[in-house]
């Protein structure tokens, strides 16, 4: 990964590093219990709760496994959700792509617009060929955003993940950066 952690822009939105300086921003919709219902999660309680989430996104960057952006509004600055990669295995050339947004944001397109910034700088900037997502059944949404962006369901994995005291199924989806 670069030293400098990089800043990207689209029409609408700021990605950028998250800090403990964000923390507040990213409770309103860590704590939503909408919002991390798909996420592996559970709500957060407390601000202070939302630094552990902000380190695990250093740790990703310093370890080179992953990227996580915050996504602000050019116009106010605001973290209000986050995007990027996760599980990054760059032998493969492969990595995970995760994405979360307040509520309060949902149907705007913003989550879109991000996934497509993001998309763009892991097949230019790392290098990446295959980009994974998955997601739980239950996740229509989800799965629309990556339908739209190109993505291919690729099948079910079953009782996959263990979160919250149960096993979950997830779609596999996927986009080749030929699929661009």
């Amino acid at each position: 990964m670069e030293k400098a952690f990089p800043i990207l822009e689209t029409e609408r939105l700021i990605l950028r590093e998250a800090t403990e300086e964000d923390a507040k921003d990213m409770f309103v919709y860590l704590s939503d219990q909408l919002v991390v219902k798909h996420m592996g999660i559970s709500a957060c309680e407390t601000p202070e709760e939302v630094l552990g989430e902000i380190e695990w996104y250093k740790s990703i960057y310093t370890n080179g496994t992953g990227i996580r952006w915050g996504i602000t509004l050019k116009d106010s600055g605001k973290v209000i959700g986050s995007c990027g990669f996760l599980n990054r295995n760059p032998k493969h050339y492969r990595s995970e792509v995760g994405y979360e947004l307040s509520r309060e944001n949902w149907g705007k397109g913003i989550a879109n617009e991000a996934l497509e910034r993001v998309l763009q700088f892991g097949f230019e900037q790392l290098g990446l060929e295959r980009v994974e997502a998955l997601i739980e059944p239950k996740n229509l949404s989800s799965q629309k955003l990556v339908e739209r962006q190109g993505f291919t369901r690729e099948g079910l994995l079953r009782h996959y993940e263990y979160t919250n005291g149960k096993f979950d199924d997830l779609y596999m989806y996927s986009i080749l950066k030929g699929d661009l």
